[in-house]
């Protein structure tokens, strides 16, 4: 059996922290910000958590 590659564009974007929790940068914060609200702008600024059901996904991947 082959060994699953790692997907490269995916380990750029996720960061594995110590615990083993996986952070991402929420999206919609590149462009058309000025019809959001400013809580919507401060708001997606933190990075966020990903799921329990997608960190088993995407695992093998990383």
């Amino acid at each position: 059996m082959t060994k699953i590659k790692k997907h490269s564009g995916l380990s750029k974007v996720l960061k594995v922290r110590k615990s083993g929790t996986i952070t991402l940068r929420q999206v919609g914060l590149n462009h058309k910000t000025g019809k959001k609200s400013g809580a919507v702008n401060r708001s997606k600024r933190k990075n966020s958590v990903l799921s329990k059901a997608d960190y088993n996904r995407l695992k093998k991947v990383i």
